[in-house]
């Protein structure tokens, strides 16, 4: 039983609630929108070659799916106010270190601990509206934090342009400011946890899930660069045993982080898998098209960060719509027809030329990839809830984000390595070009498996209530 759920949208104290809630959000967001925008300049500025500005991206993102359903947890049991307080704290503090860096392994360490304190922050934003609002004005409040964040989402890659523009540290900079104003906000909100949660701590998945996840993709990294050596093999060899390890651990477990019996649901092994194979090809395709915009097309930061804006102004006016329409006709035909022009927008990317026009040569396949996860996004979250038993729709949602995030770690990690870009090659337009333009077609054959999980794997009428619910977080998810 929660200890507070009485807040009202009409309230001083629940209006207070919801300006935290979405300042914490878009604070992790706007964060990740400015390094993808500003990796150019960072390799400029710090000396670094391709595998460091991966790690710049995938140091944040290792620790954030390994962590990410301890930070859960950690608020369910501890209190979700002190465990997103922490979890700000902590970001303001790995943001200064992120500015102050003087070399790349600084920063990569300094981003580590920006996803651990990530995990701690990202599931308690949904959590406190959801335990503290009175349950009359409760989607009211998820829906105002969704509207908010999309348009967080829309201006958020301008933003960061403008500042990568002026220094790329004060990507990191901006976010003490805003850590200070939430600390300050959180005093007037309710503390809420669970006094039913677990207390066990599941010591064996908290050590196997990061060693897993950061061996494979240290492997992957490094290997366009040393090939398959013996430190190389060694690494692969570890993550894969790890993760090995981690399965069985996790069938052992009496209360595992992991609960692998929610995979016995067909569907929600399915949308699993298409999510992994979805959010692969996004994630690649956003880190190499922020590359190739400036090192090819000789773009500003600001030019390639307001690029896809139409992606996330598609998403905040059609996505909630697509997810009604998975309510009545299921989930399946939109998820397939979304794949579908998901994939069509990615090809034209394929074949742009190394100096594009933006109206006729990427807005385009931008502006598909917004239609195709306007139909996709929201359906998939919505069925991956509604797969799961009600009460276990938290560890649900926490499982499919965590599989969402290591799909863009290994993805960013592997795409580089099968088209061939490595070393100093980043900094040469005709190479960068290239390998966009291969990744591009990858990320097609991503989405094409996800289609054919769909269209094999998902029932023909997959149709719960909840999967319009499930339409508005997946919106600010998405991107």
């Amino acid at each position: 039983m929660e200890v507070s759920a009485g807040l009202r949208m009409n309230e001083r104290q629940g209006r207070l609630l919801l300006l935290t809630t979405i300042l914490g959000s878009g604070m992790a967001f706007l964060d990740g929108t400015i390094v993808n925008v500003a990796l150019p300049r960072i390799g400029r500025d710090l000396d670094t070659d391709l595998a460091g500005l991966q790690w710049v991206v995938n140091g944040y993102t290792l620790t954030l799916a390994a962590l990410i359903l301890v930070g859960g947890s950690l608020g369910d049991r501890l209190g979700r106010k002190r465990v997103y307080g922490w979890g700000i704290a902590g970001f303001a503090v790995a943001s200064v270190l992120c500015a102050v860096s003087p070399t790349i392994e600084i920063l990569v360490g300094a981003r580590l601990l920006q996803g651990v304190a990530a995990a701690l922050l990202t599931p308690g934003s949904l959590a406190m509206l959801q335990a503290s609002f009175h349950p009359d004005d409760r989607m009211r409040a998820i829906g105002a934090w969704t509207g908010m964040l999309g348009i967080a989402t829309a201006g958020g890659p301008v933003l960061g342009g403008w500042l990568v523009g002026i220094d790329w540290r004060l990507a990191f900079w901006i976010n003490v400011p805003i850590a200070v104003a939430i600390l300050f906000l959180l005093r007037y909100a309710p503390e809420t946890l669970d006094p039913h949660a677990e207390h066990h701590v599941d010591i064996p998945a908290l050590l196997l899930a990061p060693l897993a996840l950061a061996g494979i993709t240290w492997a992957l990294t490094a290997w366009p660069d040393t090939g398959l050596s013996g430190t190389t093999l060694l690494s692969l060899v570890i993550g894969v045993l790890a993760a090995v390890a981690f399965v069985v651990a996790e069938r052992r477990e009496h209360a595992p982080m992991v609960p692998l019996g929610l995979f016995a649901n067909r569907t929600f092994s399915v949308i699993n898998l298409v999510t992994l194979a979805v959010y692969a090809a996004l994630s690649g395709s956003f880190f190499l098209l922020a590359v190739y915009l400036q090192v090819s097309a000789g773009w500003s930061p600001l030019a390639a960060g307001a690029a896809t804006v139409p992606v996330s102004v598609v998403m905040l006016f059609l996505a909630s719509r697509f997810g009604g329409v998975a309510t009545r006709y299921g989930a399946r035909l939109p998820m397939l027809s979304g794949s579908l022009v998901l994939g069509l927008g990615l090809a034209l990317l394929a074949m742009a030329p190394d100096r594009p026009s933006y109206v006729t040569q990427i807005l385009p396949g931008i502006t598909l990839m917004g239609f195709g996860l306007s139909m996709l996004v929201a359906p998939l979250t919505g069925t991956v809830l509604a797969a799961a038993p009600e009460e276990r729709s938290g560890i649900a949602s926490g499982i499919n984000n965590a599989v969402s995030r290591t799909a863009g770690l290994i993805a960013i990690a592997g795409l580089p390595l099968v088209v061939g870009l490595s070393g100093r090659e980043y900094e040469q337009p005709a190479a960068v070009a290239d390998a966009f333009r291969a990744s591009m077609w990858w990320c097609v054959g991503l989405v094409a498996v996800g289609a054919l999980l769909t269209a094999v794997g998902l029932q023909r009428h997959c149709n719960r209530p909840e999967v319009a619910a499930g339409a508005s977080a997946a919106t600010s998810d998405a991107t």
